[in-house]
């Protein structure tokens, strides 16, 4: 796993029982949030024992663990919620947002009006930045950070108010990539959604956040500075994440490893929902576009 990505068959795929023989080959993880360190209700403790164990490790460089979320609002943000979870902050060095690069998409058009869609919860996205305002009317660009009632709704509720904007031409910005994600035992609709149907619409969007490159190129660049800018090698680094769309799409495109947490979106289409062990997964991933250097069931040392 820690050579050069290759084209792995689903046959080739391993499945793990921790990280531990295989933690010693990395420098730096770029580790997934929701659904990899917590459910959206309870943290998964053994993942973060493990990035704990892992950062630990003895080596020529330090190891590092930068914590890459497509959370719609900054890293500092995500920490708190860490916090309450009850995550250790000696799970991780750093942590790299969507919400981060979102931020930074806004400071580059902040002479054209913006207008947010979602929650309030996400306003903090918008802290610092001075920016022109806009309504829906005459918005040049929308953020999109969310469904309002994400409980209750779908994107297709929101069809016939995004209809308007894409026959304007107005850009939207998707502060969450992801198209769902994971909330106790149910699934909840993410900004991606939102953003699949505006594309669905004719209308264009720039994304921020996994599986894009730039937010990659981000947390690489804070694992970096945390060692003087030392330049670290991708084959020594390992992405992992719940999502084949987002992290392991995202980590192949980028040229670095990556492990599948299958106890995640992904736990019902694998069998695995109720507790059960990975069995057979070569027919699901055959069906897949990308596929994972190795799965675990649950992120542990």
């Amino acid at each position: 796993m820690a050579e050069m990505v290759r084209a792995a068959h689903p046959g080739e795929v391993a499945i793990l029982d921790g990280i531990a023989d295989v933690a010693g080959g990395f420098d730096l993880i770029l580790c997934d949030v929701w659904g990899v360190l917590h459910d959206g209700v309870h943290a998964h403790r053994g993942a973060s024992d493990a990035l704990t164990r892992f950062r630990a490790l003895p080596g020529e460089r330090p190891r590092r663990v930068v914590l890459v979320s497509n959370a719609p609002r900054p890293g500092a943000g995500v920490l708190a919620q860490l916090d309450g979870f009850g995550v250790p902050r000696s799970a991780y060095d750093t942590i790299v947002t969507s919400g981060d690069l979102t931020c930074r998409l806004l400071a580059e058009r902040a002479a054209a009006p913006v207008y947010h869609l979602g929650p309030d919860r996400d306003l903090p996205i918008f802290d610092g930045l001075d920016l022109a305002r806009g309504g829906p009317d005459d918005a040049a660009h929308v953020v999109v950070t969310g469904l309002l009632d994400d409980e209750v709704e779908t994107a297709e509720d929101y069809r016939d108010r995004l209809a308007p904007w894409a026959a304007r031409g107005v850009t939207m910005i998707c502060a969450n990539p992801d198209l769902v994600v994971e909330r106790g035992e149910r699934l909840i609709p993410c900004a991606g959604a939102l953003a699949a149907l505006y594309e669905e619409l004719g209308g264009a969007v720039v994304y921020a956040g996994k599986p894009h490159v730039p937010v990659y190129e981000a947390a690489l660049a804070a694992a970096e500075a945390l060692d003087g800018g030392a330049p670290l090698p991708r084959g020594r680094v390992l992405a992992i994440g719940d999502a084949i769309r987002t992290d392991v799409a995202g980590a192949r495109a980028f040229g670095i490893a990556s492990l599948l947490v299958a106890r995640g979106i992904h736990a019902e289409e694998l069998g695995v929902a109720a507790g059960a062990p990975i069995g057979d997964i070569a027919h699901w991933l055959e069906a897949q576009t990308v596929h994972p250097d190795a799965v675990i069931d649950l992120l542990r040392w």
